[in-house]
């Protein structure tokens, strides 16, 4: 009997230190936010960002030389009631952060924007560029049909990153800064 109650708080313990362990990782994952859906007089844009995708250990990793990439991934639906919805667009952005030593200065490339590349010495200035999207073109009005619903769904991840050699042995901690986030879905009616 008296091992039965030591088995029992045992797992309880157990169990309460799972659900606390699960719950830090919860809290520190990266996830978007602010999405907004606007449009021109011509087209369909989309707003986002990203947050919690910066750790302390990226931030050593970036500093150090290791170049960090996001990719965001934005997909555009047609609601068709029983029928598969119809996709009209899928889009993959990547933003791209590398930190020159010499010069003390980030250097931020979005693949959406017609500006190739963004240089600033802030390292937050760089964050933000990173985990913003703004006023990307998703699709031409002309392709939607008035009274119509649709969807967007868009997901955020930290690119796999390949190293040269046989760095991945030396810099282990590379894979402890892998981040992506859930699939977030926006109806409206155009």
């Amino acid at each position: 009997m008296f091992t039965k109650k030591i088995f029992t708080k045992i797992i309880c313990y157990i169990f309460i230190g799972l659900f606390v362990i699960q719950g830090n990782g919860i809290a520190q994952d990266a996830a978007l936010n602010n999405i907004i859906i606007n449009n021109t007089r011509d087209d369909l844009l989309l707003y986002l960002a990203v947050e919690g995708a910066f750790r302390e250990k990226m931030k050593k990793a970036i500093i150090s030389g290791v170049p960090a990439s996001f990719s965001f991934y934005v997909m555009l639906f047609r609601y068709r009631g029983f029928w598969l919805d119809e996709k009209i667009t899928d889009i993959e952005v990547t933003h791209t952060m590398k930190y020159d030593n010499l010069k003390k200065e980030y250097t931020v490339s979005r693949s959406w924007e017609s500006e190739s590349q963004v240089t600033t010495k802030s390292f937050e200035e760089a964050q933000k560029l990173m985990c913003e999207i703004k006023g990307m073109h998703l699709v031409s009005l002309s392709r939607l049909t008035k009274g119509t619903e649709y969807q967007i769904k868009a997901k955020a991840e930290l690119s796999k990153m390949t190293l040269p050699l046989y760095l991945h042995y030396v810099l282990f901690f590379v894979s402890l800064w892998d981040f992506e986030t859930d699939w977030y879905t926006i109806d409206f009616t155009y």
